[in-house]
């Protein structure tokens, strides 16, 4: 059953988003906030996690140097993979996109999930914008999660997840985005791990 969100509550989660990108706020890469407590809570290395976001400014302009302004692309890193999405006019311009961000420096590998079609408009990445807010905001109200563990990013209706979980996490993170009214599908693009190792990684209390 698909959960439907008040629209006062998906457009208080909008601009609370749009305000967290201010200059003086934490950034919001791809529904992660990176910065302050949130940024130890990532399961990536502080080291990392600002690597992710020099590689997506630098994919950025390198995806404007072969694409101007011929299609739409985001380019989202988490651990150094790199997500690729949206539109682009032909095949040729798909490897290209590729290409060049392959050469951005610390890049890991590329998923490319570019399509050969028009670019969207303005209301239908609005609306993806909206479904990552909601999506979040489910992962954040989930006893059984680790919000901070994902990355979560929308295009065309299709939700795309990242991060680094185990095989539990990825499940239940999958079945609670499945569940977001206006979401078609869900990609998973997760490095897992085992329970071990994310034992290892959680913090542990303090001795008394």
């Amino acid at each position: 059953m698909k959960r439907n969100f008040p629209r006062t509550a998906a457009a208080a989660a909008v601009l609370a988003a749009s305000q967290l990108l201010s200059a003086c706020a934490p950034v919001i890469v791809g529904g992660a906030v990176l910065g302050g407590t949130l940024m130890a809570a990532d399961r990536r290395t502080s080291g990392t996690q600002v690597e992710d976001q020099t590689i997506e400014f630098k994919a950025s302009n390198r995806v404007h140097e072969v694409l101007g302004d011929r299609g739409h692309v985001a380019a989202v890193s988490y651990n150094r993979v790199v997500l690729l999405t949206g539109e682009v006019p032909t095949d040729q311009d798909k490897t290209t996109v590729e290409q060049a961000v392959q050469r951005v420096d610390n890049v890991k590998s590329i998923v490319n999930e570019l399509e050969v079609m028009p670019s969207t408009s303005i209301t239908t990445r609005s609306n993806d914008t909206i479904i990552t807010s909601k999506v979040i905001a489910t992962f954040v109200d989930a006893k059984d999660l680790f919000a901070n563990a994902y990355k979560v990013h929308t295009e065309r209706g299709t939700v795309y997840l990242m991060g680094r979980v185990t095989e539990r996490e990825a499940d239940r993170a999958t079945e609670l985005a499945r569940s977001i009214d206006g979401v078609k599908r869900v990609v998973r693009v997760f490095e897992v791990i085992s329970e071990a190792e994310l034992a290892d990684m959680t913090p542990k209390p303090a001795k008394q």
